[in-house]
């Protein structure tokens, strides 16, 4: 593969955090802490479709393999799991280690098992020998052209993507009653921890997060309580903090980051397909095949080919090494 060239001069490995929630296995402990008489668990934390394997992790791999050959090494945390990664090519196959939940919560072991990314996603930066900078991915999140180091950082600093937002008023609204919100408030609480109100904070897209794996340890040291309490909740809540949320926050307070502000990134949120016209939505995810969109994030990739067919081979052209016209 063509190495991109750039004056970025780390090592940038990426981490994906990954599960199969149809393993027997998996899903026995899964139901094991679901028991209707054990506490009540928020409906954005126990959708099915938080577990749904959908073979989103092979082209999320494949991605990184033809639009970002120069990371350095690709991590993939999972539950006692092995993905079938005999598809891939060996050079790529050679990049990747598989690292298990245990190994991330060495010292906590007693918060497992979880099936919760919030608390994964507050841990990983343990991850052994992981590099200081990093491009975290969730499976369902792909790279649809050509990424360059200096795409993600800015010499040191993250190269951040969302925008400023105002969710004051969301302050008395009941944070149990819209699943859609979920979101929201736990970008809140991470904006909160560092002194950002309500009314002004930085909301993360659904991309791919550049971190530092220094500031997640020195926000570990600083605000162990709320990690271990963030780190305990087997399930999503909303009383949680979103750990790149909380990553951003402090790299914006330090001045340590770099703020994205044009539109190169694509997001299908689950239930999209329901709630919008077909012929909407459809236009929506070919815009992946054009070469201004480098990132697209497709929620519940099973439920978007039951109502759009055709919804795997765009993905297929959309990752490919070889771009076509749309």
């Amino acid at each position: 593969m063509q190495q991109v060239l750039s004056s970025n001069p780390h090592h940038i490995d990426a981490v994906i955090t990954w599960v199969d929630g149809a393993d027997p296995l998996h899903r026995r402990k899964r139901e094991a802490h679901m028991e209707p008489s054990g506490p009540s668990l928020h409906e954005n934390g126990t959708n099915p479709h938080r577990w749904a394997c959908s073979d989103e992790l092979s082209y999320c791999v494949r991605s990184i393999a033809n639009h970002a050959p120069w990371v350095n090494r690709i991590w993939i945390v999972t539950d006692a799991q092995t993905p079938d990664l005999s598809k891939l090519p060996r050079a790529v196959r050679d990049k990747i280690t598989l690292v298990d939940h245990r190994v991330l919560f060495n010292g906590y072991l007693d918060a497992l098992p979880t099936f919760n990314s919030l608390a994964i996603e507050s841990m990983m930066w343990r991850i052994p020998d992981l590099a200081e900078h990093f491009i975290y991915f969730n499976d369902d999140v792909f790279l649809t052209a050509p990424l360059h180091p200096d795409d993600v950082f800015c010499g040191s600093d993250p190269v951040l993507r969302g925008k400023w937002v105002n969710y004051a008023d969301l302050i008395a609204t009941d944070q149990q009653s819209d699943p859609a919100l979920f979101n929201h408030f736990t970008q809140m609480n991470a904006a909160a921890m560092l002194g950002f109100e309500a009314d002004h904070l930085f909301a993360s897209a659904h991309v791919v997060h550049p971190m530092r794996r220094s500031v997640f340890e020195t926000l570990f040291q600083s605000h162990h309580t709320a990690f271990v309490a963030n780190m305990c909740h087997r399930f999503r809540d909303v009383g949680q903090f979103l750990p790149q949320g909380l990553h951003n926050h402090a790299c914006i307070k330090a001045r340590a980051c770099v703020l994205h502000s044009e539109q190169d990134h694509l997001h299908l949120r689950s239930g999209a397909v329901a709630d919008y016209p077909i012929a909407e939505v459809v236009a929506y995810l070919r815009r992946a095949l054009r070469p201004e969109y480098k990132f697209l994030c497709v929620n519940d990739l099973g439920q978007v080919e039951a109502a759009i067919p055709q919804a795997r081979g765009w993905i297929e052209r959309a990752i490919g090494h070889q771009r076509r016209a749309a």
